[in-house]
């Protein structure tokens, strides 16, 4: 029988960006250099990073988990006004098609 692991932080940021047909490359290479820097800075670690294999395609999932709303707002912040992500923002604009972001809770299982 396995256990179920109750994450340690209240709260995950689930987001989803929609890549444009063909540039997946291009966007984690631009994300990798200009976007990773700033977010371990400013919002820590994150849980991980996927691809989308079977549904919508051409999606890039990344979680980032904080202890509550406050945090999560309080880190974001730091993101959003960090003077290096409008560089970013701007190189991978026509890079992203669509964005999904969901403040997902954690839940206590047995």
């Amino acid at each position: 029988m396995s256990t179920i692991h109750t994450p340690s932080k209240a709260l995950v940021d689930h987001r989803v960006y929609t890549i444009a047909l063909r540039k997946m490359p291009e966007f984690v290479e631009v994300f990798n250099r200009l976007a990773m820097p700033i977010l371990i800075d400013t919002l820590g670690h994150p849980l991980g990073f996927w691809t989308s294999v079977v549904g919508p395609q051409n999606q890039f999932i990344h979680l980032w988990a904080y202890e509550d709303l406050a945090d999560y707002e309080r880190r974001c912040l730091a993101r959003d006004t960090h003077p290096d992500f409008p560089a970013y923002l701007a190189a991978s604009g026509h890079l992203i098609t669509a964005q999904e972001t969901r403040l997902i809770r954690a839940v206590a299982m047995p």
